[in-house]
């Protein structure tokens, strides 16, 4: 199965995905990766005493480092967060960031909400992505285009795993400068 982390990889650079399964090698791990674990980590440990509040919610059950897994989808992972309110699911994933986030971040919202639905056979309209530093939530509705968007991304993933076939590079090369694949791509 493919990891949830893999979708917002592969809108990050089609490559990561080629040099991750089909030919792995060891990246090596930049400030920014180094920085942003540390901050996770931390988190992980403030957040059980935080209330909902901050998400704009009420009540709920709080569910830390849900794991997943969907053999229809070829995907698992494990939820930075779920908020269950009777019966109701809500996935959070929390981002170390000031800046809003990208697309990719919220495929990665959406294929956790796509392994809720699964897993608990439900249906979700919205996920919530937080911002941690400016303590900003911001909610991602589920759109069918949106869902077919992820579910294509799932397909791109396969397909290059099955290929082996190392995709283009990104065209973002500012991507580049701080990627912990740098060292592996020789046409950038």
């Amino acid at each position: 199965m493919i990891k949830v982390t893999d979708i917002k990889q592969y809108a990050y650079c089609q490559r990561i995905i080629y040099f991750t399964y089909c030919m792995p090698v060891q990246p090596r791990q930049t400030y920014k990766m180094q920085n942003g674990q540390e901050r996770h980590d931390r988190n992980e440990e403030l957040e059980p005493r935080r209330t909902l509040e901050r998400y704009g919610l009420e009540e709920g059950e709080k569910r830390f480092g849900v794991r997943l897994s969907s053999p229809e989808l070829n995907l698992k992972g494990e939820m930075d967060m779920m908020v269950v309110q009777e019966g109701n699911y809500i996935p959070i994933e929390l981002k170390y960031t000031n800046r809003q986030p990208g697309i990719n971040h919220k495929y990665q919202l959406i294929a956790y909400c796509l392994l809720v639905e699964d897993q608990y056979q439900t249906k979700i309209n919205r996920g919530l992505i937080h911002l941690i530093p400016p303590k900003e939530t911001i909610e991602v509705e589920l759109t069918p285009g949106l869902r077919e968007e992820v579910k294509e991304i799932i397909s791109g993933i396969n397909e290059i795993i099955a290929t082996e076939k190392m995709p283009a590079p990104t065209s973002d090369r500012g991507k580049c400068r701080d990627c912990e694949y740098q060292n592996y791509c020789g046409d950038v």
